[in-house]
């Protein structure tokens, strides 16, 4: 089912998001982050996918090896392991960065045999060492050819369009919506118009990249309404849990932590205290955006459940 026949006016849905475990690891430890938030029905739940790293080393003849020094693997297996164990809609991420169109074209294949018709189409991060994002050669250089290309999926047009009476494709594509500017955008009102050339090329829904201050949310739909951006526009959620968060994320995802907020964060003493303060924050801010009526809060767990199992149980 698509993710946006779930959602309904005046109704606001559960969802979360979820890594893959790293290569070597059991997905039974996924599993005891997702168990605990079932008893919210989440109408959906995303499964990231991270761009494989690779180190060059060395060999006694002095040549190098490339060898993958990250990996979490599995995201298409994993979304069909969650809606057969859960009976829940799995939307798996699809990035650029690591692909060729062929592979983008061959993952969304065994989508579709899968029966999962939702997917969320990113560009993906810069590889460590990169100061700007590198496309895989004959791959997709951002998420608006990405969103195009599942498109074309869709309407039945492959990558090798000699293929005849090919069958067509169903997704509903997601698009990332960045409420305080992507950070490669050189202002919020260029982000908007390449967010409207993704909705134009297909995207039925935007998830946003998550916030702690709802007034950059609400600017943000307002913005994107204006602009004639008319498909829903999901809120993403975090609870702040450790005082390393509040240097980092500002930092990695280009977002503003609110002075009183990063004022008592500050002054926590220690971690228990700075997870309390982000709950109740959390808290506040998920009653605000349900009594404006939002799609869902989408939470970002991270794989770590039980500060979103806090906030969910006094929210929904």
């Amino acid at each position: 089912m698509k993710l946006t026949e779930y959602l309904k006016p005046n109704q606001t849905l559960f969802s979360f998001e979820v890594l893959p475990p790293l290569k070597g690891k059991s997905i039974d430890s996924l599993y005891g982050a997702i168990d605990p938030l079932m008893e919210f029905k989440p109408a959906f739940v995303d499964v990231t996918y991270h761009r494989e790293e690779f180190i060059e080393r060395p060999r006694k003849d002095g040549g190098y090896d490339k060898v993958s020094t990250r990996k979490r693997p599995g995201t298409v297996a994993i979304c069909a392991a969650i809606m057969n164990k859960y009976q829940v809609e799995a939307v798996p991420h699809l990035i650029c960065g690591g692909f060729t169109k062929d592979e983008t074209e061959n993952a969304l294949i065994d989508l579709a045999f899968l029966g999962i018709q939702n997917v969320l189409a990113l560009r993906g991060d810069n590889l460590k060492d990169e100061r700007m994002f590198v496309p895989e050669k004959n791959g997709n250089k951002n998420s608006l050819g990405l969103i195009r290309q599942i498109t074309d999926l869709n309407n039945g047009i492959y990558q090798d369009q000699e293929l005849k009476n090919t069958n067509e494709t169903d997704f509903c594509i997601g698009a990332a919506g960045y409420p305080e500017k992507h950070i490669d955008a050189p202002n919020m009102n260029s982000d908007l118009k390449f967010l409207k050339r993704k909705v134009d090329a297909g995207a039925a829904f935007i998830t946003t990249q998550m916030f702690f201050d709802n007034q950059k949310y609400f600017d943000f739909v307002k913005n994107c309404r204006d602009a004639g951006i008319m498909v829903p526009i999901i809120p993403g959620i975090k609870p702040i849990t450790k005082k390393a968060h509040l240097r980092n994320l500002p930092k990695i995802f280009n977002i503003d932590i609110p002075e009183p907020f990063a004022s008592e964060l500050d002054k926590a003493k220690d971690d228990d205290a700075v997870r309390q303060i982000g709950i109740e924050w959390c808290i506040q801010q998920c009653k605000e955006l349900k009594a404006q009526h939002v799609p869902a809060l989408h939470f970002y767990t991270m794989s770590f459940s039980s500060s979103t199992k806090e906030v969910a149980s006094q929210v929904f």
